[in-house]
């Protein structure tokens, strides 16, 4: 019997490696900007075309390389960043497996033209699939130029699955982000399809996070600075008045490497639990520095995970600093006194909510299709919700198909001396509409009371609306008196191409102006006292969290966002053309039983029920 086992070509176990170093554009720009920091670069430019699939090319002013440093460069396991196992417990460098560069020649085609500083000549080398096909000399910049053409180009399956252009993109601003937010020193540019995406030039630590996330964000950070003997601690933290449920920015950095925590990410949350409401997340960029030898990145060829030694103390710590800054913005009281025994005195609440909840405007002509506008709302808590919820509790949901059709529901009464057989639903020709507590709509059944969330219902109303807009491509558009500039992050604004036509389906008008800027002279019809710019920001960023591909998932997601932004509030008061308008549109729904996310929009009480709580 023969032998079966043997060893794999070089080609082929390149090949392999690079299934997990190199997953998809994104992943050659972070190896090869982190190869530009590890030369000493003062300078890196990032040139993307077609998303990464074309090209991908990255030029440092680093230390360069000699002519058998280049070819060396090439091979699996070549590194000049560690010597002996020993130094895999001190790492100062982001790479050292010797892997990223074999990995990318082998399903790539490589140019590199290099100089070693101080030398005259450079050279020009040229790899296919991990075969060599030219170097040669080259009067070429101190330096390095590395060039990653027809990435998959020999792999066709691996180059079917990437993502469409716009979510590949976002992805390799991703990895930029990460790398520029953590060398504030260097100066970074990236261009895509020949137009500069990004310029930073070498800065401070906060001017280089407010120049890849914008001005807006440097009046929302506070700075966190905690030295001790076990971890450095600096960086900042967001104040909490400007959580966010989606689109917020958690950053470590671990010696001046990214990196995902999840037991970290809890001690900040926990510092902020009691001041920010339930699912809010803050911002915040935080820089641990700390003895390498207490550290083990050695896990995972991306090197996102990190294992720590004093895991527990870190985590301590980074609570108590993260505590420390907002107690020091006033965030967190300073002052606990106590009320033991001390007089309850009531107070007088205002009924003024949150200027970002839009609220419909009450006029006699109301349309629930109409988005509505900008005003104040309460959401206020009595002792009847309590009684409410516990008569509820004992209720089981009523299955599919138990409430009136349509039809049945608007039918008005019919004596039953004009028609033998046939019945009114409601106990008059015109139902009454009530409003309890400025939250539920109660109408009158034959049978009973329908008791109708007010909120629930206009978002299954609106949302009903823009699915079907969405879904037959056209729009209702209003224009604005001045159009407003809205500035986007990069990363914001890499996204927006792809959702272009969504958003003009909904309503929106928008317009680019260069440089990450968009101009907004349309929003959906009802919303000209909306935020645009927040109502933007959040769709964009629904779309990030559901990995920017467009689909059906995506498009209700972006319908049910700006449905929930532009419905009324509880506590908002209604006039009955507006009740019996709400009612009337929400049994003309195929699904008014339930939300969009599955939320009880109403129940029927009926006659028997009620009967049943008299005996």
């Amino acid at each position: 019997m023969s032998d079966i086992i043997h060893l794999l070509p070089d080609h082929i176990a390149n090949q392999i490696a690079a299934g997990e170093v190199i997953q998809r554009p994104a992943s050659v720009v972070k190896e090869l900007m982190e190869n530009a920091v590890d030369a000493g670069a003062g300078s890196i430019t990032v040139n993307i075309k077609d998303a990464g699939r074309t090209l991908v090319q990255v030029i440092d002013d680093g230390k360069g390389m000699s002519e058998t440093d280049a070819r060396m460069a090439f091979e699996r396991h070549a590194t000049s960043k560690i010597k002996d196992v020993q130094d895999l417990f001190s790492l100062h460098t982001m790479g050292f497996r010797g892997e990223a560069l074999a990995s990318i020649a082998a399903v790539a085609q490589v140019e590199l033209r290099t100089r070693l500083k101080g030398t005259d000549v450079g050279v020009k080398l040229s790899i296919s699939g991990s075969s060599l096909d030219g170097i040669e000399a080259d009067a070429c910049h101190e330096g390095s130029v590395f060039s990653i053409k027809n990435l998959f180009y020999n792999v066709p399956a691996r180059r079917k699955f990437l993502k469409p252009n716009e979510t590949e993109w976002r992805n390799i601003m991703i990895e930029f982000e990460r790398v520029v937010l953590v060398n504030p020193q260097i100066t970074f540019t990236l261009r895509h399809n020949d137009t500069e995406a990004l310029h930073l030039p070498a800065a401070g630590l906060r001017q280089r996070i407010i120049g890849v996330f914008g001005k807006k964000l440097n009046e929302k950070l506070l700075a966190l600075d905690a030295p001790n003997s076990i971890v450095r601690l600096e960086g900042f933290v967001g104040q909490t008045n400007a959580v966010k449920r989606r689109g917020y920015l958690n950053y470590f950095f671990v010696n001046g490497r990214y990196m995902r925590h999840p037991y970290f990410h809890k001690a900040i949350m926990q510092a902020y639990e009691p001041l920010i409401p339930a699912g809010e997340t803050p911002d915040y960029f935080i820089y641990l520095t700390l003895d390498s030898s207490t550290i083990d990145v050695n896990i995972h060829p991306t090197k996102t995970e990190i294992k720590f030694e004093n895991e527990w103390p870190i985590r301590q710590i980074l609570f108590s600093a993260a505590r420390e800054t907002l107690g020091k913005s006033n965030a967190v009281p300073s002052i606990d006194f106590n009320t033991e025994g001390a007089i309850e005195i009531p107070v007088y609440r205002s009924g003024k909510g949150d200027l970002s909840q839009p609220q419909v405007d009450v006029n006699p002509h109301y349309n629930p299709f109409r988005t509505p506008s900008l005003h104040q709302s309460a959401v206020t808590t009595n002792d009847w919700e309590k009684l409410y919820k516990g008569f509820e509790q004992d209720r089981d949901l009523p299955p599919a198909g138990s409430f009136p059709a349509t039809e049945a529901l608007l039918q008005p009464k019919v004596p039953a001396t004009e028609s033998e057989g046939e019945q009114s639903l409601f106990t008059d020709a015109a139902p009454p509409c009530f409003q309890y507590k400025s939250r539920y709509i109660i109408t009158l059944l034959k049978s009973g009371l329908v008791l109708i969330d007010q909120c629930r219902a206009h978002v299954r109303i609106l949302y009903d609306h823009y699915l079907s807009n969405m879904k037959q491509q056209k729009s209702a558009s209003q224009q604005l008196l001045f159009p407003e500039i809205i500035d986007f992050t990069a990363s914001e604004a890499a996204m927006l191409p792809g959702l272009t036509d969504e958003l003009r389906w909904l309503g929106f008008e928008l317009s680019p102006m260069g440089n990450n800027s968009y101009s907004v002279s349309g929003v959906p019809v009802g919303l000209t006292d909306c935020h645009p710019e927040a109502l933007l920001r959040e769709l964009i960023h629904n779309a990030i969290e559901l990995g920017g591909t467009m689909s059906e998932q995506l498009v209700e997601n972006l319908a049910l966002t700006l449905a929930k932004a532009a419905a009324i509030r509880p506590g908002k008061t209604l006039t009955v053309e507006e009740m019996e308008s709400i009612a009337a549109a929400l049994f003309s729904s195929a699904a008014s039983q339930l939300t969009p996310d599955g939320k009880r929009i109403m129940f029927v009480l009926t006659d028997e029920e009620l009967n049943k709580r008299f005996k």
